[in-house]
Protein backbone atom coordinates (compact mmCIF):
# COMPACT_ATOMS: atom_id res chain seq x y z
CA UNK A 1 0.00 0.00 0.00
CA UNK A 2 1.32 3.34 -0.38
CA UNK A 3 0.60 6.24 2.42
CA UNK A 4 0.49 9.10 0.29
CA UNK A 5 0.95 12.79 2.36
CA UNK A 6 -2.18 13.36 3.82
CA UNK A 7 -5.12 15.44 1.75
CA UNK A 8 -2.89 15.24 -0.97
CA UNK A 9 -5.57 13.93 -3.72
CA UNK A 10 -7.56 17.20 -2.28
CA UNK A 11 -4.50 18.92 -3.45
CA UNK A 12 -5.94 21.49 -6.29
CA UNK A 13 -3.94 21.01 -9.43
CA UNK A 14 -2.34 23.91 -12.07
CA UNK A 15 -3.56 22.70 -15.85
CA UNK A 16 -0.55 23.18 -18.10
CA UNK A 17 -2.02 21.59 -21.38
CA UNK A 18 -1.08 23.10 -24.27
CA UNK A 19 -2.50 22.99 -27.89
CA UNK A 20 -0.24 23.28 -31.02
CA UNK A 21 -2.14 26.66 -31.64
CA UNK A 22 -1.65 28.97 -34.73
CA UNK A 23 -1.74 32.04 -33.20
CA UNK A 24 -1.01 31.45 -29.11
CA UNK A 25 -2.07 34.41 -27.15
CA UNK A 26 -3.27 31.95 -24.27
CA UNK A 27 -0.83 32.13 -22.15
CA UNK A 28 1.23 35.51 -21.39
CA UNK A 29 3.97 34.61 -23.00
CA UNK A 30 6.04 36.71 -24.99
CA UNK A 31 5.36 36.69 -28.88
CA UNK A 32 8.85 36.83 -30.03
CA UNK A 33 11.86 35.16 -28.80
CA UNK A 34 15.60 36.77 -27.94
CA UNK A 35 16.39 39.59 -29.79
CA UNK A 36 19.30 38.28 -32.52
CA UNK A 37 22.09 40.32 -30.67
CA UNK A 38 20.96 38.94 -27.39
CA UNK A 39 20.31 35.57 -28.81
CA UNK A 40 24.02 35.18 -30.59
CA UNK A 41 25.14 36.53 -27.08
CA UNK A 42 23.35 33.80 -25.16
CA UNK A 43 24.46 31.44 -27.22
CA UNK A 44 28.34 32.67 -27.02
CA UNK A 45 28.17 32.51 -23.56
CA UNK A 46 26.50 29.21 -22.90
CA UNK A 47 29.67 27.74 -25.48
CA UNK A 48 32.29 28.42 -21.86
CA UNK A 49 29.77 26.84 -19.25
CA UNK A 50 31.59 24.10 -17.27
CA UNK A 51 29.21 21.79 -17.15
CA UNK A 52 30.78 19.41 -14.19
CA UNK A 53 30.54 22.69 -11.60
CA UNK A 54 28.04 23.65 -9.60
CA UNK A 55 26.28 27.39 -11.01
CA UNK A 56 27.64 29.15 -7.78
CA UNK A 57 29.63 31.79 -10.41
CA UNK A 58 26.39 32.43 -12.94
CA UNK A 59 24.16 32.55 -9.76
CA UNK A 60 26.23 35.40 -8.04
CA UNK A 61 26.79 37.11 -11.57
CA UNK A 62 22.75 37.60 -11.94
CA UNK A 63 22.44 38.26 -8.44
CA UNK A 64 24.84 41.29 -8.52
CA UNK A 65 24.12 42.55 -11.88
CA UNK A 66 20.62 43.48 -10.41
CA UNK A 67 21.31 44.38 -6.99
CA UNK A 68 23.44 46.68 -8.71
CA UNK A 69 20.73 47.88 -10.82
CA UNK A 70 18.10 48.36 -7.87
CA UNK A 71 20.81 49.79 -6.03
CA UNK A 72 20.39 47.18 -3.13
CA UNK A 73 23.04 45.00 -1.66
CA UNK A 74 23.62 41.52 -2.54
CA UNK A 75 22.33 39.96 0.21
CA UNK A 76 18.82 41.06 -0.65
CA UNK A 77 18.40 39.96 -3.50
CA UNK A 78 17.28 35.84 -3.91
CA UNK A 79 17.04 33.65 -7.43
CA UNK A 80 14.36 31.64 -8.37
CA UNK A 81 12.71 29.32 -11.14
CA UNK A 82 10.04 31.93 -12.09
CA UNK A 83 8.74 34.27 -10.11
CA UNK A 84 5.86 31.43 -9.40
CA UNK A 85 9.42 29.50 -7.32
CA UNK A 86 10.23 32.78 -5.22
CA UNK A 87 6.32 33.08 -4.28
CA UNK A 88 5.80 29.38 -3.56
CA UNK A 89 9.03 29.74 -1.19
CA UNK A 90 7.56 33.15 0.45
CA UNK A 91 4.21 31.06 1.35
CA UNK A 92 6.34 28.34 2.79
CA UNK A 93 8.02 30.74 5.31
CA UNK A 94 5.11 32.50 6.09
CA UNK A 95 3.40 29.44 6.10
CA UNK A 96 2.31 26.24 7.93
CA UNK A 97 -0.48 24.99 10.22
CA UNK A 98 -2.64 27.61 11.76
CA UNK A 99 -0.70 30.25 9.41
CA UNK A 100 -3.31 32.81 7.40
CA UNK A 101 -2.21 34.13 4.04
CA UNK A 102 -4.73 36.67 2.23
CA UNK A 103 -5.02 37.07 -1.16
CA UNK A 104 -7.21 39.25 -3.99
CA UNK A 105 -9.63 36.98 -6.16
CA UNK A 106 -9.62 37.02 -9.07
CA UNK A 107 -5.48 36.93 -9.51
CA UNK A 108 -2.75 34.23 -9.85
CA UNK A 109 -4.88 30.93 -9.36
CA UNK A 110 -1.06 29.46 -8.16
CA UNK A 111 -2.25 31.52 -5.18
CA UNK A 112 -4.57 29.11 -3.89
CA UNK A 113 -2.43 25.80 -4.85
CA UNK A 114 0.53 27.45 -2.90
CA UNK A 115 -1.62 27.99 0.24
CA UNK A 116 -2.69 24.91 0.41
CA UNK A 117 0.98 23.11 0.02
CA UNK A 118 2.01 25.34 2.41
CA UNK A 119 -0.31 23.79 5.33
CA UNK A 120 -1.59 27.26 5.20
CA UNK A 121 -5.56 28.48 5.57
CA UNK A 122 -6.19 30.62 2.32
CA UNK A 123 -8.70 33.74 2.76
CA UNK A 124 -9.43 35.21 -0.30
CA UNK A 125 -10.28 38.62 -0.98
CA UNK A 126 -13.11 39.16 -3.53
CA UNK A 127 -12.09 41.93 -5.81
CA UNK A 128 -15.29 43.94 -6.79
CA UNK A 129 -17.33 43.83 -10.33
CA UNK A 130 -14.57 46.22 -12.02
CA UNK A 131 -11.79 44.16 -10.65
CA UNK A 132 -10.67 46.79 -8.09
CA UNK A 133 -9.07 45.99 -5.14
CA UNK A 134 -10.88 47.95 -2.21
CA UNK A 135 -7.53 48.98 0.06
CA UNK A 136 -9.13 49.90 2.81
CA UNK A 137 -11.46 46.53 3.15
CA UNK A 138 -8.67 44.38 2.52
CA UNK A 139 -6.07 46.10 5.31
CA UNK A 140 -8.97 45.62 7.30
CA UNK A 141 -9.47 41.93 6.08
CA UNK A 142 -5.46 40.84 6.77
CA UNK A 143 -5.91 42.61 10.21
CA UNK A 144 -9.49 40.61 11.08
CA UNK A 145 -7.69 37.80 10.09
CA UNK A 146 -5.01 38.54 11.72
CA UNK A 147 -3.09 37.07 8.73
CA UNK A 148 0.88 36.05 8.79
CA UNK A 149 1.28 36.94 4.64
CA UNK A 150 -0.86 39.24 2.30
CA UNK A 151 -0.65 38.86 -0.99
CA UNK A 152 -1.39 41.64 -4.14
CA UNK A 153 -0.29 40.85 -7.96
CA UNK A 154 0.29 44.42 -9.42
CA UNK A 155 -0.24 44.69 -12.40
CA UNK A 156 -2.84 42.10 -11.47
CA UNK A 157 -2.95 38.78 -13.60
CA UNK A 158 -6.03 38.01 -14.71
CA UNK A 159 -7.79 41.20 -14.94
CA UNK A 160 -5.05 43.75 -15.82
CA UNK A 161 -5.69 46.20 -13.61
CA UNK A 162 -2.91 47.96 -11.29
CA UNK A 163 -2.80 49.95 -7.63
CA UNK A 164 -0.26 52.97 -7.28
CA UNK A 165 2.70 53.20 -5.55
CA UNK A 166 0.73 54.81 -3.07
CA UNK A 167 -1.67 52.24 -2.48
CA UNK A 168 0.56 49.70 -2.03
CA UNK A 169 2.41 51.70 0.68
CA UNK A 170 -0.85 52.22 2.37
CA UNK A 171 -1.38 48.35 2.69
CA UNK A 172 2.10 47.99 3.40
CA UNK A 173 2.19 50.67 6.24
CA UNK A 174 -1.04 49.32 8.08
CA UNK A 175 -0.87 45.97 8.10
CA UNK A 176 0.92 43.42 10.70
CA UNK A 177 2.33 40.97 8.71
CA UNK A 178 4.54 40.29 5.06
CA UNK A 179 3.12 41.70 2.08
CA UNK A 180 4.14 39.80 -1.17
CA UNK A 181 4.22 42.14 -3.79
CA UNK A 182 4.10 39.94 -7.33
CA UNK A 183 5.71 41.99 -9.73
CA UNK A 184 5.12 39.95 -12.45
CA UNK A 185 4.14 42.22 -15.42
CA UNK A 186 5.25 45.34 -14.22
CA UNK A 187 7.45 46.46 -16.75
CA UNK A 188 4.26 46.95 -18.72
CA UNK A 189 3.35 49.41 -16.20
CA UNK A 190 6.28 51.17 -15.67
CA UNK A 191 5.45 52.04 -11.54
CA UNK A 192 7.76 49.36 -9.53
CA UNK A 193 6.71 50.02 -5.75
CA UNK A 194 10.77 48.28 -5.05
CA UNK A 195 11.80 51.65 -3.60
CA UNK A 196 9.34 51.25 -0.79
CA UNK A 197 11.28 48.20 1.04
CA UNK A 198 14.10 50.66 2.51
CA UNK A 199 11.34 51.74 4.65
CA UNK A 200 9.56 48.86 5.36
CA UNK A 201 10.57 45.46 6.61
CA UNK A 202 7.37 43.66 5.83
CA UNK A 203 7.65 44.35 1.73
CA UNK A 204 8.77 41.23 -0.47
CA UNK A 205 8.84 42.37 -4.59
CA UNK A 206 8.84 39.31 -6.72
CA UNK A 207 10.25 40.05 -10.73
CA UNK A 208 10.41 37.31 -13.73
CA UNK A 209 12.24 37.28 -16.44
CA UNK A 210 9.21 35.33 -18.25
CA UNK A 211 7.07 38.11 -19.63
CA UNK A 212 8.96 41.10 -20.44
CA UNK A 213 12.02 39.56 -21.12
CA UNK A 214 10.39 36.50 -23.43
CA UNK A 215 12.36 33.96 -21.03
CA UNK A 216 9.38 31.96 -19.51
CA UNK A 217 11.28 28.42 -21.08
CA UNK A 218 14.58 29.56 -18.81
CA UNK A 219 12.59 29.85 -15.63
CA UNK A 220 14.11 32.92 -13.92
CA UNK A 221 13.18 35.29 -11.02
CA UNK A 222 13.78 37.03 -8.49
CA UNK A 223 12.73 38.38 -5.05
CA UNK A 224 13.85 41.50 -3.59
CA UNK A 225 13.46 42.53 0.34
CA UNK A 226 15.18 43.73 3.26
CA UNK A 227 18.41 41.30 4.23
CA UNK A 228 16.38 40.13 7.45
CA UNK A 229 13.90 38.99 5.50
CA UNK A 230 15.86 37.22 2.09
CA UNK A 231 18.13 35.29 4.99
CA UNK A 232 14.90 33.48 6.38
CA UNK A 233 13.35 32.84 3.06
CA UNK A 234 16.58 31.91 1.73
CA UNK A 235 16.30 28.58 4.03
CA UNK A 236 13.76 27.07 2.21
CA UNK A 237 15.54 26.52 -1.02
CA UNK A 238 17.27 23.51 -1.56
CA UNK A 239 20.95 23.92 -2.52
CA UNK A 240 21.88 24.43 -6.06
CA UNK A 241 18.24 24.91 -7.11
CA UNK A 242 19.01 27.23 -10.21
CA UNK A 243 20.53 25.27 -13.26
CA UNK A 244 23.56 26.84 -15.09
CA UNK A 245 22.11 27.09 -18.91
CA UNK A 246 19.08 29.33 -17.21
CA UNK A 247 21.37 31.71 -15.17
CA UNK A 248 23.87 31.73 -17.94
CA UNK A 249 21.33 32.72 -20.49
CA UNK A 250 19.56 35.40 -17.69
CA UNK A 251 22.47 36.68 -16.88
CA UNK A 252 23.21 38.17 -20.45
CA UNK A 253 19.25 39.26 -20.89
CA UNK A 254 19.71 41.26 -17.76
CA UNK A 255 22.92 42.72 -19.15
CA UNK A 256 21.15 43.99 -22.31
CA UNK A 257 17.93 44.17 -21.08
CA UNK A 258 17.54 47.60 -23.38
CA UNK A 259 17.28 45.71 -26.06
CA UNK A 260 13.92 44.95 -24.83
CA UNK A 261 12.86 48.19 -24.73
CA UNK A 262 11.30 48.74 -28.30
CA UNK A 263 9.48 45.50 -27.64
CA UNK A 264 7.66 46.52 -24.46
CA UNK A 265 7.19 49.69 -25.83
CA UNK A 266 5.04 47.78 -29.18
CA UNK A 267 3.12 45.50 -26.62
CA UNK A 268 2.02 48.76 -24.41
CA UNK A 269 0.93 50.07 -28.07
CA UNK A 270 -0.61 46.88 -29.59
CA UNK A 271 -2.40 46.43 -26.08
CA UNK A 272 -3.80 50.23 -26.43
CA UNK A 273 -4.80 49.64 -29.70
CA UNK A 274 -6.76 46.68 -28.84
CA UNK A 275 -8.59 47.68 -25.93
CA UNK A 276 -9.34 50.79 -28.49
CA UNK A 277 -11.04 48.48 -30.99
CA UNK A 278 -12.74 45.96 -28.42
CA UNK A 279 -14.62 48.80 -26.91
CA UNK A 280 -16.30 49.58 -29.90
CA UNK A 281 -17.94 45.66 -30.40
CA UNK A 282 -21.18 45.38 -28.77
CA UNK A 283 -21.79 42.95 -26.05
CA UNK A 284 -18.30 42.79 -25.47
CA UNK A 285 -16.93 44.43 -22.42
CA UNK A 286 -13.42 45.48 -22.22
CA UNK A 287 -11.61 45.85 -18.99
CA UNK A 288 -8.09 48.57 -18.78
CA UNK A 289 -4.84 46.70 -18.28
CA UNK A 290 -0.89 47.68 -17.88
CA UNK A 291 0.05 44.45 -18.25
CA UNK A 292 0.76 42.32 -21.48
CA UNK A 293 -2.91 40.88 -22.36
CA UNK A 294 -6.88 42.54 -22.29
CA UNK A 295 -9.26 40.74 -20.39
CA UNK A 296 -13.16 40.74 -21.85
CA UNK A 297 -16.15 39.69 -20.80
CA UNK A 298 -18.66 38.41 -23.17
CA UNK A 299 -22.05 36.89 -22.80
CA UNK A 300 -21.01 33.77 -25.24
CA UNK A 301 -17.51 33.55 -24.02
CA UNK A 302 -17.47 29.96 -24.35
CA UNK A 303 -18.46 29.31 -27.79
CA UNK A 304 -16.38 32.23 -29.46
CA UNK A 305 -13.77 30.71 -27.64
CA UNK A 306 -14.75 27.32 -29.60
CA UNK A 307 -14.95 29.30 -32.53
CA UNK A 308 -11.61 30.85 -31.68
CA UNK A 309 -9.96 27.33 -31.21
CA UNK A 310 -11.32 26.07 -34.78
CA UNK A 311 -9.47 29.12 -36.14
CA UNK A 312 -5.93 28.11 -34.76
CA UNK A 313 -6.33 30.56 -32.22
CA UNK A 314 -5.82 30.04 -28.28
CA UNK A 315 -7.13 32.36 -25.78
CA UNK A 316 -7.40 31.86 -22.14
CA UNK A 317 -11.19 30.91 -21.61
CA UNK A 318 -11.49 30.91 -17.88
CA UNK A 319 -14.02 27.87 -16.38
CA UNK A 320 -17.45 28.81 -15.05
CA UNK A 321 -15.94 28.01 -11.38
CA UNK A 322 -13.30 30.21 -11.82
CA UNK A 323 -14.24 33.20 -9.04
CA UNK A 324 -15.51 36.13 -10.62
CA UNK A 325 -14.73 35.68 -14.18
CA UNK A 326 -17.20 33.70 -15.60
CA UNK A 327 -17.99 34.60 -19.57
CA UNK A 328 -14.66 36.08 -19.45
CA UNK A 329 -11.48 35.52 -21.87
CA UNK A 330 -7.97 36.72 -21.79
CA UNK A 331 -6.20 37.64 -24.72
CA UNK A 332 -2.30 38.14 -24.49
CA UNK A 333 -0.65 40.53 -26.98
CA UNK A 334 1.19 38.85 -30.02
CA UNK A 335 2.65 40.54 -33.07
CA UNK A 336 0.40 43.61 -35.29
CA UNK A 337 -0.44 40.78 -37.78
CA UNK A 338 -1.61 38.29 -35.15
CA UNK A 339 -3.61 40.84 -33.18
CA UNK A 340 -5.30 42.31 -36.17
CA UNK A 341 -6.56 38.67 -36.63
CA UNK A 342 -7.87 37.67 -33.17
CA UNK A 343 -9.80 41.00 -33.09
CA UNK A 344 -11.15 40.44 -36.79
CA UNK A 345 -12.15 36.76 -35.48
CA UNK A 346 -14.39 38.23 -32.57
CA UNK A 347 -15.39 40.91 -34.35
CA UNK A 348 -16.49 38.60 -36.85
CA UNK A 349 -18.59 36.57 -34.39
CA UNK A 350 -20.23 38.92 -32.49
CA UNK A 351 -21.70 40.27 -35.72
CA UNK A 352 -22.74 36.98 -36.67
CA UNK A 353 -20.44 36.31 -39.25
CA UNK A 354 -18.78 33.09 -38.56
Amino acid sequence: MLNYRKDLEKMPSYDGTEKDYRIKVNANESTLNLPPLVEERVINRLSYIAFNRYPNEEYDSLVEQIARNFSVGKNQILLGGGSSEIIEKVFHAFGGEGKKIVYPQPSFSMYKIYAKAADAQAFPFDLDEKFDLDVDAFIKKVREVNADLAVVCNPNNPTGNALTVAQIEEITKNIDCALLLDEAYVEFYGRSAFGLIKNYLNLIVARTFSKAYGMAAARVGYMIAQEEVTRMINKTFMPYHMNVLSLAAADIVYQMRDEFVPRIQMTVAERQRIFEQLKNLREIEVFPSQTNFILIRYEKAAALNEYLESLGIGVRHFSANAPGLKNCLRISMGTRIENDEVFSAIKNFVAGKQ
